[in-house]
């Protein structure tokens, strides 16, 4: 894990009090004397106040003398145990926190909700410390005791993905999405990358699709074809985006030209064409040389002879760039537009374009060839 993510980690264990939640716990065990948790409040609060090493070194001290006690030694024991674990994060030494939060776990005398609580804790350490495999069973331990929320169903999720464990993480995803509605995009990304290597492309859509329904937000929908873009199905994207464009939801300018490009992509060319026509008449987009190329793209990708030749014929109008006459005249050739061939072809070659040369003797040669045939 980088270090900047280890950090936050450490400090969301921290400061929400996870690890240093020391005098309400203290009431829920063996009644602790009163010196006792009075050194308890006053390491907690030394330990926020930013005094990790001597907190540590303090705490382990305690927990060792109290080894072997009665209950209530052996229940301080394992709250020294875990104050000794919150400096050791705090330190950013997370293997070490761990070790200690797992002793503290294995304290019989400790309360049943406590020591869970340090359970998910520990696997949250040993996730921090790289033991991604121990830091699964851990929380696989603690989701079996508790249904748990969509934030834990999504870390088990990411971290068996980290494991390239694809069909259970799979599996987790799908609690994750029945409990977390909608889920961020960086989450859907995670479920479309876990069911794409599980092999359950289709799911990861139908569940998002689904949640498409009544949804008026155009984030929803932008995501929604984002993940259909990044599982390898433009066709799907292009859908998903074509029915948020008619119903209005994606509306903007930019997202009617990523409906084009997403018909272009998804094997619809035609679709992307009339669409560009329409917002080009409608002054939605811009009537400048890269629309009309676009146009041109469309109609040629589409297979339209009639309306990709008169395309390319208004772009290099326009644009009087020998290399738009050069397409034009390579597409008037192979579809079999002779005189328009050669009129372009020409214009190309006076525009700089040396291999229009080669397109014109080819041509001569084909009407050459034909002369016998017509005598």
């Amino acid at each position: 894990m980088r270090p900047c993510r280890l950090a936050i980690l450490l400090t969301v264990l921290v400061a929400a009090g996870s690890l240093l939640a020391v005098p309400s716990m203290a009431d829920s065990g063996p009644a602790l004397p009163g010196d006792r948790i009075a050194d308890l409040e006053s390491l907690q609060q030394r330990l926020r106040q930013g005094e990790g090493e001597a907190v540590a070194e303090r705490a382990r001290s305690q927990a060792t003398r109290l080894e072997g006690g009665n209950a209530a030694d052996r229940w301080a024991r394992a709250l020294y145990l875990q104050l000794a674990a919150g400096a050791e994060a705090r330190r950013g030494r997370p293997a070490i926190a761990a070790d200690l939060l797992s002793d503290a776990r294995g304290i019989e005398v400790a309360p049943g909700d406590w020591r869970a609580a340090r359970l998910r804790d520990e696997a949250e350490l040993r996730r921090a410390a790289g033991q991604t495999e121990r830091a699964v069973e851990l929380l696989g331990e603690w989701l079996a005791q508790h249904a748990g929320e969509a934030d834990d169903h999504w870390r088990m999720a990411r971290q068996l993905a980290e494991l390239q464990r694809w069909e259970a993480a799979a599996e987790w995803v799908a609690r994750a999405l029945d409990s977390d509605d909608p889920p961020d995009a960086s989450r859907q990304a995670l479920a479309a990358t876990v069911y794409q290597r599980a092999g359950q492309s289709d799911e990861a859509l139908a569940l998002l699709e689904a949640r498409l329904e009544g949804d008026e937000s155009p984030a929803s929908w932008r995501r929604a074809a984002a993940l259909a873009q990044r599982l390898g199905e433009p066709g799907r994207a292009a859908a998903i985006w074509e029915a948020g464009w008619r119903r209005g939801i994606l509306s903007e300018r930019d997202d009617l030209r990523q409906l084009v490009r997403l018909h272009l992509a998804g094997g619809t060319p035609a679709r992307a064409a009339e669409h560009l026509e329409a917002g080009l008449a409608e002054e939605l987009l811009d009537d400048d040389g890269e629309n009309r190329r676009l146009l041109a793209q469309a109609w040629e990708a589409a297979r339209d002879r009639e309306r990709a030749l008169a395309a390319w014929e208004a772009v290099a109008e326009r644009s009087d760039a020998g290399d738009d006459w050069l397409r034009l005249g390579q597409l008037a050739h192979a579809w079999g537009q002779e005189a328009l061939a050669i009129r372009a072809l020409r214009a190309a070659r006076a525009r700089g374009r040396e291999e229009a040369d080669a397109w014109l003797e080819a041509l001569a040669a084909e009407a050459a060839a034909r002369e016998p045939a017509r005598d």
